[in-house]
């Protein structure tokens, strides 16, 4: 069976490089920069793609506080609703609640454990 913990990793990956595009922004800087706006969404894409391939259920199963669904369920909205992305939102997106995602999927409960 394939090693479900790559997943993980590409979206605590992910979570850096936002984290590392962003850094020394303000909301202004952000909302004024489309190649940053481009590269955050990308990765927030990637996020909510890797947490669907590692399973919405088990991660629910797991910690079931987190709106797994929801944090996926961006990756849709920002790649099939392209022209109405509210970048307000993603900007309190990674202000807010992407050090939360980054500490759930870091507190060891998403290791290889479905072989």
């Amino acid at each position: 069976m394939k090693d479900t913990s790559v997943y993980i990793a590409t979206a605590l990956e992910c979570i850096d490089l936002i984290k590392e595009y962003t850094t020394g922004y303000t909301q202004d800087m952000f909302l004024e920069d489309r190649k940053t706006q481009d590269a955050v969404i990308r990765n927030l894409e990637v996020i909510g793609q890797a947490l669907k391939d590692y399973g919405i259920d088990l991660l629910n199963e797991k910690k079931p506080q987190i709106p797994w669904s929801q944090i996926a369920g961006m990756r849709n909205i920002l790649a099939h609703d392209y022209l109405g992305v509210d970048m307000v939102m993603i900007w309190d997106t990674i202000k807010t609640h992407l050090d939360d995602l980054r500490q759930a999927l870091e507190d060891g409960y998403f290791s290889d454990d479905r072989c």
